[in-house]
Protein backbone atom coordinates (compact mmCIF):
# COMPACT_ATOMS: atom_id res chain seq x y z
CA UNK A 1 0.00 0.00 0.00
CA UNK A 2 1.23 3.30 -1.05
CA UNK A 3 1.46 5.83 2.47
CA UNK A 4 3.20 8.62 0.12
CA UNK A 5 0.11 10.78 -0.82
CA UNK A 6 2.37 12.75 -3.31
CA UNK A 7 3.85 9.53 -4.63
CA UNK A 8 -0.04 8.25 -5.37
CA UNK A 9 -1.10 11.40 -6.73
CA UNK A 10 1.95 11.67 -8.96
CA UNK A 11 1.04 8.03 -10.23
CA UNK A 12 -2.31 8.28 -10.69
CA UNK A 13 -1.38 11.13 -12.55
CA UNK A 14 0.83 9.17 -15.22
CA UNK A 15 -2.36 6.93 -15.39
CA UNK A 16 -4.00 9.69 -16.24
CA UNK A 17 -2.51 11.57 -19.05
CA UNK A 18 -1.94 8.15 -20.93
CA UNK A 19 -5.54 7.51 -20.96
CA UNK A 20 -6.30 11.58 -21.58
CA UNK A 21 -7.24 10.77 -25.64
CA UNK A 22 -10.12 8.43 -24.07
CA UNK A 23 -11.77 11.40 -22.03
CA UNK A 24 -11.22 13.55 -25.18
CA UNK A 25 -13.63 11.17 -27.16
CA UNK A 26 -16.15 11.04 -23.99
CA UNK A 27 -19.17 13.48 -24.38
CA UNK A 28 -18.85 16.37 -22.31
CA UNK A 29 -15.06 15.37 -21.57
CA UNK A 30 -13.61 18.58 -24.29
CA UNK A 31 -13.13 21.23 -21.57
CA UNK A 32 -10.30 21.95 -19.49
CA UNK A 33 -12.33 21.32 -16.34
CA UNK A 34 -13.16 17.69 -17.40
CA UNK A 35 -9.71 16.39 -16.97
CA UNK A 36 -7.99 19.52 -14.98
CA UNK A 37 -7.27 16.30 -12.24
CA UNK A 38 -5.26 14.82 -14.70
CA UNK A 39 -2.27 17.73 -15.09
CA UNK A 40 -2.09 17.65 -10.65
CA UNK A 41 0.91 15.40 -9.87
CA UNK A 42 0.89 17.28 -6.13
CA UNK A 43 -2.55 16.92 -4.85
CA UNK A 44 -3.02 14.28 -2.38
CA UNK A 45 -4.56 10.91 -3.24
CA UNK A 46 -7.40 11.61 -0.68
CA UNK A 47 -8.21 14.40 -3.02
CA UNK A 48 -7.80 13.25 -6.40
CA UNK A 49 -10.27 10.24 -5.05
CA UNK A 50 -12.81 12.98 -3.87
CA UNK A 51 -12.80 14.61 -6.77
CA UNK A 52 -13.73 12.01 -9.05
CA UNK A 53 -16.33 11.32 -6.50
CA UNK A 54 -17.69 14.74 -6.37
CA UNK A 55 -18.21 14.46 -10.12
CA UNK A 56 -19.52 10.89 -10.71
CA UNK A 57 -22.14 10.60 -7.30
CA UNK A 58 -25.12 12.91 -7.20
CA UNK A 59 -27.01 13.72 -4.26
CA UNK A 60 -29.98 11.75 -4.09
CA UNK A 61 -33.16 13.09 -5.42
CA UNK A 62 -35.81 14.25 -2.34
CA UNK A 63 -38.19 11.50 -1.79
CA UNK A 64 -40.96 14.21 -3.59
CA UNK A 65 -38.60 14.51 -6.96
CA UNK A 66 -37.10 10.83 -7.04
CA UNK A 67 -39.04 10.37 -10.14
CA UNK A 68 -38.40 13.71 -11.58
CA UNK A 69 -35.07 13.80 -10.90
CA UNK A 70 -33.20 13.74 -14.48
CA UNK A 71 -30.48 11.45 -14.81
CA UNK A 72 -26.80 12.52 -15.75
CA UNK A 73 -25.25 12.32 -18.50
CA UNK A 74 -23.46 9.32 -19.93
CA UNK A 75 -20.34 10.90 -19.97
CA UNK A 76 -20.41 10.50 -15.87
CA UNK A 77 -20.65 6.68 -15.89
CA UNK A 78 -18.01 6.66 -18.51
CA UNK A 79 -15.59 8.83 -16.58
CA UNK A 80 -16.26 6.81 -12.98
CA UNK A 81 -15.33 3.38 -15.45
CA UNK A 82 -12.22 4.44 -17.02
CA UNK A 83 -10.52 6.16 -13.82
CA UNK A 84 -11.45 2.58 -12.07
CA UNK A 85 -9.86 0.85 -14.58
CA UNK A 86 -6.85 2.48 -14.88
CA UNK A 87 -6.17 2.23 -11.34
CA UNK A 88 -3.13 -0.08 -9.94
CA UNK A 89 -4.40 -3.25 -7.17
CA UNK A 90 -3.81 -1.49 -4.20
CA UNK A 91 -5.61 1.84 -5.39
CA UNK A 92 -8.68 -0.04 -5.92
CA UNK A 93 -8.91 -1.47 -2.03
CA UNK A 94 -8.49 2.72 -1.16
CA UNK A 95 -11.40 3.88 -3.66
CA UNK A 96 -13.21 1.42 -3.02
CA UNK A 97 -13.44 2.17 0.74
CA UNK A 98 -14.00 5.71 -0.32
CA UNK A 99 -16.71 4.86 -2.42
CA UNK A 100 -18.90 2.75 0.75
CA UNK A 101 -17.69 4.86 3.22
CA UNK A 102 -19.05 8.56 1.75
CA UNK A 103 -21.05 7.77 -0.69
CA UNK A 104 -23.21 5.18 1.14
CA UNK A 105 -26.92 6.08 3.03
CA UNK A 106 -27.54 9.12 5.31
CA UNK A 107 -27.57 7.35 8.73
CA UNK A 108 -28.67 10.67 10.19
CA UNK A 109 -31.41 11.23 7.75
CA UNK A 110 -32.41 7.48 8.47
CA UNK A 111 -32.56 7.62 12.31
CA UNK A 112 -34.79 10.83 11.99
CA UNK A 113 -37.28 8.63 9.68
CA UNK A 114 -37.05 5.92 12.05
CA UNK A 115 -38.67 8.01 14.66
CA UNK A 116 -40.93 9.38 12.84
CA UNK A 117 -42.36 5.95 11.32
CA UNK A 118 -42.71 5.27 15.19
CA UNK A 119 -44.57 7.90 15.97
CA UNK A 120 -46.78 7.72 12.68
CA UNK A 121 -48.15 3.84 14.40
CA UNK A 122 -51.13 5.43 15.80
CA UNK A 123 -52.46 6.91 13.00
CA UNK A 124 -54.42 5.81 10.46
CA UNK A 125 -52.92 2.84 7.87
CA UNK A 126 -51.99 4.81 4.87
CA UNK A 127 -49.99 7.63 6.77
CA UNK A 128 -47.92 4.12 8.15
CA UNK A 129 -47.53 3.30 4.83
CA UNK A 130 -45.71 6.60 3.60
CA UNK A 131 -43.74 6.79 6.30
CA UNK A 132 -42.53 3.15 5.28
CA UNK A 133 -41.81 4.23 2.40
CA UNK A 134 -40.19 7.26 2.96
CA UNK A 135 -37.88 5.31 5.38
CA UNK A 136 -36.68 2.37 2.63
CA UNK A 137 -35.78 5.09 0.03
CA UNK A 138 -33.46 6.63 2.27
CA UNK A 139 -31.90 3.61 2.83
CA UNK A 140 -30.61 3.68 -0.75
CA UNK A 141 -27.35 4.17 -0.51
CA UNK A 142 -25.97 7.06 -3.37
CA UNK A 143 -23.38 4.59 -5.08
CA UNK A 144 -26.47 2.67 -6.12
CA UNK A 145 -27.69 5.08 -8.51
CA UNK A 146 -23.95 5.16 -9.95
CA UNK A 147 -24.47 1.45 -10.36
CA UNK A 148 -27.49 1.82 -11.74
CA UNK A 149 -26.58 4.56 -14.07
CA UNK A 150 -23.24 2.63 -15.13
CA UNK A 151 -25.77 -0.82 -16.24
CA UNK A 152 -27.43 1.84 -19.10
CA UNK A 153 -23.93 2.19 -20.67
CA UNK A 154 -22.70 -0.15 -23.31
CA UNK A 155 -20.19 -2.69 -21.43
CA UNK A 156 -21.37 -1.43 -17.59
CA UNK A 157 -22.70 -4.26 -16.78
CA UNK A 158 -19.43 -6.15 -17.34
CA UNK A 159 -17.80 -3.98 -15.40
CA UNK A 160 -19.94 -3.90 -12.62
CA UNK A 161 -19.96 -7.75 -12.61
CA UNK A 162 -15.85 -7.19 -13.20
CA UNK A 163 -16.11 -4.43 -10.11
CA UNK A 164 -18.38 -7.26 -7.98
CA UNK A 165 -15.27 -9.58 -8.25
CA UNK A 166 -12.51 -6.82 -7.32
CA UNK A 167 -14.50 -6.75 -3.67
CA UNK A 168 -14.78 -10.57 -3.31
CA UNK A 169 -11.39 -10.57 -3.80
CA UNK A 170 -10.65 -8.34 -1.31
CA UNK A 171 -12.93 -9.30 1.22
CA UNK A 172 -11.23 -13.32 0.75
CA UNK A 173 -8.19 -11.97 1.38
CA UNK A 174 -8.99 -9.35 3.80
CA UNK A 175 -7.46 -6.51 2.22
CA UNK A 176 -10.40 -4.68 3.92
CA UNK A 177 -12.58 -5.70 6.69
CA UNK A 178 -14.70 -2.47 6.33
CA UNK A 179 -18.43 -3.11 7.35
CA UNK A 180 -18.48 -0.58 4.54
CA UNK A 181 -17.40 -2.54 2.02
CA UNK A 182 -19.37 -5.27 2.71
CA UNK A 183 -21.91 -3.07 2.60
CA UNK A 184 -21.10 -2.58 -1.07
CA UNK A 185 -20.44 -5.78 -2.12
CA UNK A 186 -23.82 -7.00 -1.03
CA UNK A 187 -25.63 -4.06 -2.55
CA UNK A 188 -24.01 -4.64 -5.94
CA UNK A 189 -24.77 -8.80 -5.22
CA UNK A 190 -28.82 -7.55 -4.91
CA UNK A 191 -29.00 -5.82 -8.05
CA UNK A 192 -26.77 -8.39 -10.00
CA UNK A 193 -29.16 -11.00 -8.85
CA UNK A 194 -32.21 -8.40 -10.71
CA UNK A 195 -29.94 -8.28 -13.74
CA UNK A 196 -29.62 -11.69 -14.04
CA UNK A 197 -32.74 -13.08 -13.12
CA UNK A 198 -33.41 -16.27 -15.05
CA UNK A 199 -36.26 -14.79 -16.94
CA UNK A 200 -33.63 -12.25 -18.37
CA UNK A 201 -31.06 -14.99 -19.63
CA UNK A 202 -30.81 -16.70 -22.70
CA UNK A 203 -30.36 -20.46 -22.93
CA UNK A 204 -27.68 -21.42 -25.95
CA UNK A 205 -26.22 -24.74 -27.28
CA UNK A 206 -22.90 -24.60 -28.07
CA UNK A 207 -21.99 -26.65 -31.26
CA UNK A 208 -19.03 -26.74 -33.99
CA UNK A 209 -20.64 -23.97 -35.85
CA UNK A 210 -20.55 -21.86 -33.36
CA UNK A 211 -18.83 -18.76 -33.40
CA UNK A 212 -15.17 -19.30 -32.94
CA UNK A 213 -15.06 -16.95 -29.86
CA UNK A 214 -17.57 -18.67 -28.08
CA UNK A 215 -16.03 -21.93 -28.89
CA UNK A 216 -12.71 -20.77 -27.53
CA UNK A 217 -13.85 -18.75 -24.39
CA UNK A 218 -16.14 -22.05 -23.41
CA UNK A 219 -12.30 -24.15 -23.61
CA UNK A 220 -10.94 -21.23 -21.69
CA UNK A 221 -13.36 -21.46 -18.96
CA UNK A 222 -13.86 -24.56 -18.46
CA UNK A 223 -12.71 -25.68 -14.62
CA UNK A 224 -13.63 -28.94 -13.82
CA UNK A 225 -11.91 -31.06 -16.74
CA UNK A 226 -9.30 -29.05 -18.96
CA UNK A 227 -10.25 -29.19 -22.59
CA UNK A 228 -6.34 -29.98 -24.58
CA UNK A 229 -7.12 -29.07 -27.77
CA UNK A 230 -9.45 -28.27 -30.43
CA UNK A 231 -9.73 -31.98 -31.66
CA UNK A 232 -11.02 -31.83 -27.70
CA UNK A 233 -13.41 -29.01 -27.98
CA UNK A 234 -15.14 -30.50 -30.89
CA UNK A 235 -15.77 -34.03 -29.20
CA UNK A 236 -17.45 -32.12 -26.40
CA UNK A 237 -19.58 -30.44 -28.75
CA UNK A 238 -20.00 -33.33 -31.15
CA UNK A 239 -22.18 -36.40 -31.66
CA UNK A 240 -23.51 -37.68 -27.94
CA UNK A 241 -22.75 -34.75 -26.52
CA UNK A 242 -24.02 -31.10 -25.32
CA UNK A 243 -22.88 -28.14 -24.41
CA UNK A 244 -25.52 -25.39 -22.96
CA UNK A 245 -24.51 -21.92 -22.15
CA UNK A 246 -26.52 -18.74 -20.24
CA UNK A 247 -25.96 -15.54 -21.57
CA UNK A 248 -27.33 -12.13 -21.04
CA UNK A 249 -28.38 -9.38 -23.63
CA UNK A 250 -25.98 -7.01 -21.37
CA UNK A 251 -22.79 -9.28 -22.16
CA UNK A 252 -22.71 -10.12 -25.73
CA UNK A 253 -20.78 -13.06 -26.82
CA UNK A 254 -19.87 -14.14 -22.91
CA UNK A 255 -21.44 -17.41 -21.82
CA UNK A 256 -21.92 -16.59 -17.71
CA UNK A 257 -22.63 -20.77 -16.62
CA UNK A 258 -21.33 -23.65 -19.26
CA UNK A 259 -22.47 -26.75 -18.62
CA UNK A 260 -21.30 -30.19 -20.38
CA UNK A 261 -23.56 -33.74 -20.62
CA UNK A 262 -23.06 -36.72 -22.12
CA UNK A 263 -25.56 -38.49 -23.46
CA UNK A 264 -25.20 -42.67 -22.95
CA UNK A 265 -26.81 -45.69 -22.45
CA UNK A 266 -26.03 -45.70 -18.97
CA UNK A 267 -25.08 -43.81 -16.21
CA UNK A 268 -21.03 -43.33 -16.12
CA UNK A 269 -19.23 -44.49 -13.61
CA UNK A 270 -15.58 -42.93 -14.56
CA UNK A 271 -14.87 -39.32 -16.32
CA UNK A 272 -12.64 -41.82 -18.96
CA UNK A 273 -15.02 -43.09 -21.05
CA UNK A 274 -16.32 -39.25 -21.75
CA UNK A 275 -13.74 -36.95 -21.83
CA UNK A 276 -11.21 -39.44 -23.55
CA UNK A 277 -13.52 -41.14 -25.64
CA UNK A 278 -12.40 -40.42 -29.33
CA UNK A 279 -15.26 -42.79 -31.18
CA UNK A 280 -17.85 -40.31 -30.94
CA UNK A 281 -16.06 -37.60 -32.69
CA UNK A 282 -17.76 -38.47 -36.11
CA UNK A 283 -20.08 -40.77 -35.28
CA UNK A 284 -23.62 -40.77 -36.05
CA UNK A 285 -26.13 -40.59 -32.86
CA UNK A 286 -28.18 -43.90 -32.34
CA UNK A 287 -31.52 -42.87 -30.43
CA UNK A 288 -31.91 -46.44 -28.93
CA UNK A 289 -28.18 -45.72 -27.51
CA UNK A 290 -29.02 -42.83 -25.58
CA UNK A 291 -31.04 -42.93 -22.40
CA UNK A 292 -28.98 -41.09 -19.77
CA UNK A 293 -27.96 -37.30 -19.42
CA UNK A 294 -24.52 -37.14 -17.21
CA UNK A 295 -23.74 -33.88 -16.42
CA UNK A 296 -20.26 -34.13 -16.13
CA UNK A 297 -18.98 -30.54 -16.13
CA UNK A 298 -20.45 -27.03 -14.68
CA UNK A 299 -18.58 -23.91 -15.02
CA UNK A 300 -19.37 -20.37 -13.57
CA UNK A 301 -17.36 -17.99 -15.52
CA UNK A 302 -17.41 -15.08 -13.87
CA UNK A 303 -16.66 -14.50 -10.59
CA UNK A 304 -18.21 -11.37 -9.84
CA UNK A 305 -21.89 -13.06 -9.96
CA UNK A 306 -20.76 -15.13 -7.31
CA UNK A 307 -23.85 -16.29 -5.14
CA UNK A 308 -25.94 -15.40 -7.74
CA UNK A 309 -27.99 -18.38 -8.79
CA UNK A 310 -27.54 -19.80 -12.27
CA UNK A 311 -26.17 -23.06 -12.44
CA UNK A 312 -29.25 -24.31 -10.80
CA UNK A 313 -31.79 -23.22 -13.45
CA UNK A 314 -29.44 -23.85 -15.95
CA UNK A 315 -29.91 -27.53 -15.02
CA UNK A 316 -33.20 -27.27 -15.26
CA UNK A 317 -33.31 -26.24 -18.11
CA UNK A 318 -31.31 -28.43 -19.60
CA UNK A 319 -33.46 -31.23 -18.51
CA UNK A 320 -36.53 -29.91 -20.15
CA UNK A 321 -34.29 -29.32 -23.03
CA UNK A 322 -33.40 -33.45 -23.40
CA UNK A 323 -36.73 -34.64 -22.33
CA UNK A 324 -38.21 -32.54 -25.49
CA UNK A 325 -34.93 -33.69 -27.58
CA UNK A 326 -35.42 -37.37 -26.14
CA UNK A 327 -38.56 -37.98 -24.70
CA UNK A 328 -37.50 -41.50 -23.86
CA UNK A 329 -35.01 -40.15 -21.52
CA UNK A 330 -35.32 -41.12 -18.20
CA UNK A 331 -32.20 -40.81 -16.43
CA UNK A 332 -30.64 -37.77 -15.75
CA UNK A 333 -27.28 -37.70 -13.14
CA UNK A 334 -23.59 -35.77 -12.65
CA UNK A 335 -20.32 -37.26 -12.48
CA UNK A 336 -18.64 -34.99 -9.82
CA UNK A 337 -15.19 -34.61 -8.76
CA UNK A 338 -14.88 -34.26 -4.96
CA UNK A 339 -12.83 -31.27 -4.62
CA UNK A 340 -11.07 -31.40 -1.45
CA UNK A 341 -11.61 -34.79 0.09
CA UNK A 342 -7.76 -35.36 -0.06
CA UNK A 343 -6.97 -32.21 2.08
CA UNK A 344 -9.69 -33.49 4.59
CA UNK A 345 -8.47 -36.93 4.73
CA UNK A 346 -5.03 -35.87 5.40
CA UNK A 347 -6.41 -33.53 8.08
CA UNK A 348 -7.96 -36.55 9.96
CA UNK A 349 -5.21 -39.46 9.54
CA UNK A 350 -2.81 -36.40 11.46
CA UNK A 351 -6.15 -35.63 13.99
CA UNK A 352 -6.69 -39.39 15.00
CA UNK A 353 -3.21 -39.85 15.20
CA UNK A 354 -3.17 -36.71 17.58
CA UNK A 355 -5.37 -38.19 19.47
CA UNK A 356 -4.36 -41.95 19.44
CA UNK A 357 -7.28 -42.95 17.72
CA UNK A 358 -5.55 -44.15 14.23
CA UNK A 359 -6.35 -47.76 14.74
CA UNK A 360 -10.19 -46.66 14.97
CA UNK A 361 -9.93 -45.42 11.29
CA UNK A 362 -9.30 -49.15 9.58
CA UNK A 363 -9.72 -52.67 11.26
CA UNK A 364 -7.32 -54.59 12.59
CA UNK A 365 -7.02 -56.77 8.85
CA UNK A 366 -6.99 -53.58 6.99
CA UNK A 367 -4.36 -52.15 9.10
CA UNK A 368 -2.23 -55.54 8.73
CA UNK A 369 -3.18 -55.84 4.71
CA UNK A 370 -1.82 -52.14 4.02
CA UNK A 371 1.05 -52.75 6.01
CA UNK A 372 1.99 -55.38 3.73
CA UNK A 373 2.42 -53.48 0.91
CA UNK A 374 3.64 -50.15 2.32
CA UNK A 375 7.40 -49.93 2.51
CA UNK A 376 8.05 -47.94 4.90
CA UNK A 377 11.14 -47.36 7.40
CA UNK A 378 11.46 -49.41 11.12
CA UNK A 379 9.64 -47.65 13.82
CA UNK A 380 7.37 -45.47 11.73
CA UNK A 381 3.77 -45.59 12.75
CA UNK A 382 1.39 -47.17 9.80
CA UNK A 383 -0.74 -44.18 9.70
CA UNK A 384 2.31 -41.89 9.25
CA UNK A 385 3.26 -44.07 6.45
CA UNK A 386 -0.53 -44.17 5.34
CA UNK A 387 -0.38 -40.24 5.29
CA UNK A 388 2.87 -39.76 3.22
CA UNK A 389 1.75 -42.89 0.89
CA UNK A 390 -1.71 -40.97 0.05
CA UNK A 391 0.32 -37.55 -0.68
CA UNK A 392 1.19 -39.04 -3.60
CA UNK A 393 -0.38 -40.95 -6.70
CA UNK A 394 2.50 -43.48 -6.37
CA UNK A 395 -0.27 -45.91 -4.45
CA UNK A 396 -1.91 -46.78 -7.75
CA UNK A 397 0.90 -48.27 -9.04
CA UNK A 398 0.06 -50.86 -7.13
CA UNK A 399 -2.24 -53.11 -7.20
CA UNK A 400 -2.08 -54.57 -4.38
CA UNK A 401 -2.26 -51.43 -2.11
CA UNK A 402 -4.58 -50.31 -4.83
CA UNK A 403 -7.17 -53.09 -3.73
CA UNK A 404 -6.22 -52.94 -0.03
CA UNK A 405 -7.03 -48.84 0.26
CA UNK A 406 -10.23 -49.69 -1.62
CA UNK A 407 -12.82 -50.28 0.86
CA UNK A 408 -11.05 -47.91 3.25
CA UNK A 409 -11.19 -44.76 1.27
CA UNK A 410 -14.53 -44.97 -0.26
CA UNK A 411 -16.24 -45.15 3.35
CA UNK A 412 -13.64 -42.00 4.37
CA UNK A 413 -15.14 -40.51 1.09
CA UNK A 414 -18.61 -41.26 1.82
CA UNK A 415 -18.57 -39.93 5.56
CA UNK A 416 -16.91 -36.44 3.82
CA UNK A 417 -19.60 -35.94 1.33
CA UNK A 418 -22.29 -36.86 3.80
CA UNK A 419 -21.00 -36.59 7.41
CA UNK A 420 -19.15 -33.47 7.09
CA UNK A 421 -20.96 -30.50 7.52
CA UNK A 422 -20.26 -26.81 7.47
CA UNK A 423 -23.59 -25.08 9.34
CA UNK A 424 -25.65 -27.81 8.82
CA UNK A 425 -25.16 -28.59 4.73
CA UNK A 426 -22.96 -30.49 3.10
CA UNK A 427 -19.34 -29.46 3.67
CA UNK A 428 -17.88 -30.43 -0.33
CA UNK A 429 -19.00 -27.58 -2.41
CA UNK A 430 -20.50 -29.51 -4.77
CA UNK A 431 -22.51 -31.89 -3.20
CA UNK A 432 -23.85 -28.86 -1.44
CA UNK A 433 -24.74 -27.70 -5.07
CA UNK A 434 -26.36 -30.89 -6.23
CA UNK A 435 -28.31 -31.34 -2.85
CA UNK A 436 -29.78 -27.76 -2.90
CA UNK A 437 -31.14 -28.90 -6.14
CA UNK A 438 -32.61 -31.43 -5.15
CA UNK A 439 -30.47 -34.71 -6.26
CA UNK A 440 -29.77 -37.72 -4.85
CA UNK A 441 -26.26 -38.71 -3.43
CA UNK A 442 -26.56 -42.12 -5.74
CA UNK A 443 -23.07 -43.63 -6.57
CA UNK A 444 -19.70 -43.25 -5.18
CA UNK A 445 -17.48 -44.54 -7.81
CA UNK A 446 -13.71 -45.89 -7.47
CA UNK A 447 -11.20 -45.29 -9.75
CA UNK A 448 -13.21 -42.70 -11.39
CA UNK A 449 -11.23 -40.14 -12.38
CA UNK A 450 -7.44 -41.28 -12.93
CA UNK A 451 -6.16 -38.12 -14.38
CA UNK A 452 -3.64 -36.11 -12.00
CA UNK A 453 -5.79 -33.54 -11.31
CA UNK A 454 -8.48 -36.20 -10.49
CA UNK A 455 -5.81 -38.12 -7.99
CA UNK A 456 -4.46 -35.42 -5.96
CA UNK A 457 -8.00 -34.09 -5.52
CA UNK A 458 -10.15 -37.09 -4.48
CA UNK A 459 -7.88 -40.44 -4.50
CA UNK A 460 -9.37 -40.79 -8.15
CA UNK A 461 -12.92 -41.05 -6.53
CA UNK A 462 -15.80 -39.71 -8.51
CA UNK A 463 -19.91 -39.43 -7.36
CA UNK A 464 -23.13 -39.53 -9.19
CA UNK A 465 -25.77 -37.32 -7.89
CA UNK A 466 -29.00 -38.54 -9.48
CA UNK A 467 -31.87 -36.42 -10.12
CA UNK A 468 -35.18 -38.34 -9.87
CA UNK A 469 -37.32 -35.43 -11.53
CA UNK A 470 -40.69 -36.55 -9.55
CA UNK A 471 -38.47 -36.42 -6.19
CA UNK A 472 -35.99 -33.09 -6.34
CA UNK A 473 -38.49 -31.01 -5.30
CA UNK A 474 -39.01 -32.69 -1.96
CA UNK A 475 -35.47 -33.57 -1.95
CA UNK A 476 -34.50 -29.84 -2.17
CA UNK A 477 -37.19 -28.41 0.51
CA UNK A 478 -36.23 -31.19 3.06
CA UNK A 479 -32.30 -30.69 2.70
CA UNK A 480 -32.72 -26.57 2.49
CA UNK A 481 -35.23 -26.57 5.29
CA UNK A 482 -34.01 -29.57 7.72
CA UNK A 483 -30.81 -30.01 6.34
CA UNK A 484 -31.94 -34.00 5.42
CA UNK A 485 -29.19 -35.65 2.72
CA UNK A 486 -31.16 -37.83 0.18
CA UNK A 487 -28.76 -40.79 -0.05
CA UNK A 488 -28.72 -44.22 -1.69
CA UNK A 489 -28.15 -47.65 0.11
CA UNK A 490 -24.77 -47.58 -1.14
CA UNK A 491 -24.22 -44.46 0.56
CA UNK A 492 -25.46 -45.26 3.79
CA UNK A 493 -24.07 -48.83 3.87
CA UNK A 494 -20.77 -47.24 3.15
CA UNK A 495 -21.23 -43.84 6.05
CA UNK A 496 -22.10 -46.79 8.42
CA UNK A 497 -19.18 -48.39 7.64
CA UNK A 498 -17.36 -45.48 8.72
CA UNK A 499 -19.16 -45.12 11.66
CA UNK A 500 -18.42 -48.61 12.94
CA UNK A 501 -14.99 -48.34 12.73
CA UNK A 502 -14.14 -44.74 13.80
CA UNK A 503 -16.53 -45.83 16.74
CA UNK A 504 -19.16 -42.26 16.00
Amino acid sequence: MISNPVTWAVRISVRCWRHRAVFKGLPGASGVGSWRWYSAPTRSSVSVMEEILARVIVPLPSYETRDKFPPPPESTSLEFMNFYRGLEKEDKVDFLSKLSEECGVDHKLVSELAVKLLDTQRRDQATILQAEDRLRYSLTPRYKQLFSHVSRVEGGVKFLVDLRADLLEILTSKASESPHIRDLNSTLKSLLSEWFSVGLLRLERITWQSPCEILQKISQYEAVHPVRNWTDLKRRVGPYRRCYAFTHAAMPGEPLVVLHVALTEDISNNIQSIVREFATLDAEEDINKINSAIFYSISSTQAGLQGVELGNFLIKRVVRELQSEFPHMAQFSSLSPIPGFSSWLQGLLSQYRKEGRAADLLSEQEWKEVEKTIDSSPGTPPVDSLRKLLATSEWTRSEKLSHALEPVLMRLCAWYLYGEKRRGYALNPVANFHLQNGATMWRINWRADTSPRGMANSCGIMVNYRYFLNETSKNSALYLQNKVVAASEQVLGLVSQFQKNSKL
